[in-house]
């Protein structure tokens, strides 16, 4: 597996020898193009733009991570829905980073004439962005309390040659830093594109501040998800460690000056009233002050170094998912072992929508156990994840599906005392519009997170009333009567549910 872990190099390699990735050799402009075709190509194949206009010697990849069982292949998981247990074991069992001399991260500096926008290929989203977003850049930060690391991914924009807006928000490992130990002080980073692919999706995960506290080293998590250490190198101009296999790294300092993210904004001083580029919840972000990112220097490759360009709102955003995943697992095996048998965040909830938890009562003293999750996760989860909406259901219902999951709330919640409320909390309206609308601060007062049980009574599970009924398609051999094609042709025919019904019989 290291070859196709180790660099991003190896893992597009890997996908051009499974067929999971297309070349585009035309030329592709970074205003609006190459944003255009991810989209269209959206839950696709990873896509190689080889000819970038403005960008002669660099490449782009996008749409690295948007299928799940891509993912899962690169990690060697044959089940991509068990691609989250290997990340389990990953935050379990994780594998210090290694630091190197050199990395090829270095193999070309620039200390002088620092110009981000003209070295780098960053991309304009849509026409109503407030400029060129670089939302591809995972932050590298070491030092933080007891040795540990944090990798995540920032929204910046660089509105002069040499420095940038770097959004951060409290609840991330990097937040608290900022909040408490490095408080109205500096802080060196770097800002690494184009990585192996375990410190992408550790960046892009949510982690639980309860399974993963401020402290801990992520970066060894990346290391125990790829199953050897990540080889980090220090930065050249600054006190921080950069991704030694990275193709691309900004180094600098974040200041402890505010800057507006956008020239309009500046020009209104009026926080979250001008766009800024598409947000993770479907929604145009808004521009609001941030800290100012000194550049420093930039390294990168020699040999046609590969930029990274994913989409806040795309199947991109779920790079991070079953690492999230993990730690609600792993929360809700530390409160009762063995009850939570699956969890899963559905693509239409994306980064911090909610989750949905299939459970399985092994007695009458469970009864109940599924509201207590609900509520505990409800008032937990939200101060670091943003939860908005926890589901329970029981083992016979797909998780995976939508359409299950919206039959098991028509049919077996009671609204009166199924459906519990969170605790009021802080908004995190940066990202939720409906959190605080027409607010001028970062922070909104949240009215709380929805947790809905799904579940039925365990009483009643074994009572003619809930038997789920069973149509007998699994004594019967469709080749009998049908050809393979006509099966074929009738199953593409169906839409997904009704494949699944189907197959299950329901």
């Amino acid at each position: 597996m290291q070859e196709k872990t180790k660099e991003l190099r190896g893992t597009i390699e890997f996908l051009k020898r499974e067929g999971e990735l297309i070349e585009v050799e035309g030329e592709v402009d970074p205003i609006y193009e190459i944003a255009g075709i991810q989209k269209a190509f959206e839950n696709g194949p990873a896509l190689l733009f080889q000819n970038i206009k403005g960008y002669p010697r660099v490449r782009d990849i996008g749409n690295l991570f948007s299928r799940v069982d891509r993912a899962a292949k690169i990690f060697d998981v044959e089940d991509p829905r068990k691609l989250k247990f290997k990340c389990l074991e990953a935050i379990r069992k994780p594998i210090s980073p290694k630091v190197v001399g050199e990395g090829p991260c270095q193999e070309a500096i620039i200390r002088t004439g620092i110009d981000v926008m003209g070295t780098l290929p960053i991309i304009k989203h849509t026409e109503r962005d407030g400029g060129r977003i670089l939302g591809g850049g995972i932050i590298s930060v070491t030092g933080i309390r007891n040795g540990g690391t944090e990798l995540c991914f920032k929204r910046m924009n660089f509105r002069g040659r040499d420095w940038g807006s770097l959004f951060i928000g409290m609840p991330t490992h990097l937040g608290l830093l900022r909040y408490t130990e490095r408080r109205g002080q500096e802080i060196p980073l770097t800002i690494n594109i184009g990585t192996p692919p375990a410190v992408s999706m550790v960046a892009g995960a949510a982690f639980l501040h309860s399974v993963v506290p401020f402290g801990s080293d992520e970066l060894a998590i990346a290391g125990g998800l790829q199953g050897f250490p990540v080889e980090i190198c220090k930065a050249k101009t600054v006190d921080a460690y950069a991704i030694a296999n990275s193709e691309w790294v900004i180094e600098g300092i974040l200041t402890p000056e505010l800057v507006w993210e956008t020239d309009e904004a500046e020009k209104m001083e009026k926080a979250r009233t001008t766009p800024f580029f598409p947000e993770w919840p479907g929604y145009l972000g808004t521009a609001l002050k941030a800290p100012k990112f000194q550049v420093t220097a930039i390294t990168h490759r020699k040999d046609r170094p590969i930029f990274y360009t994913p989409l806040a709102r795309s199947y991109e955003c779920g790079l991070g998912h079953p690492l999230t995943e993990a730690c609600f697992f792993e929360l809700a095996e530390r409160m009762n072992p063995g009850f939570v048998i699956d969890v899963h965040i559905p693509d239409s909830l994306l980064w911090g929508g909610g989750l949905v938890f299939q459970v399985r009562k092994r007695g009458m003293r469970e009864e109940g156990y599924q509201k207590m999750l609900l509520m505990n996760l409800l008032g937990d989860a939200f101060s670091a994840y943003g939860l908005r909406l926890v589901m329970a259901v029981d083992e016979d219902v797909d998780i995976y599906n939508a359409d299950d999951l919206l039959w098991a709330f028509a049919t077996r919640v009671e609204p009166n005392k199924d459906i519990v409320r969170g605790p009021i909390g802080i908004g995190r309206i940066s990202f939720q519009p409906q959190e605080g609308a027409g607010a001028v601060v970062q922070e909104s007062v949240f009215e709380g997170p929805i947790g809905i049980d799904a579940t039925v009574p365990l009483q009643l599970r074994k009572t003619v009333v809930f038997e789920r009924a069973h149509y007998p398609v699994d004594r019967i051999d469709l080749k009998k009567w049908f050809s393979r094609d006509q099966i074929a042709a009738v199953k593409q025919m169906q839409t997904e549910y009704a494949r699944l019904v189907a197959k299950k019989g329901w």
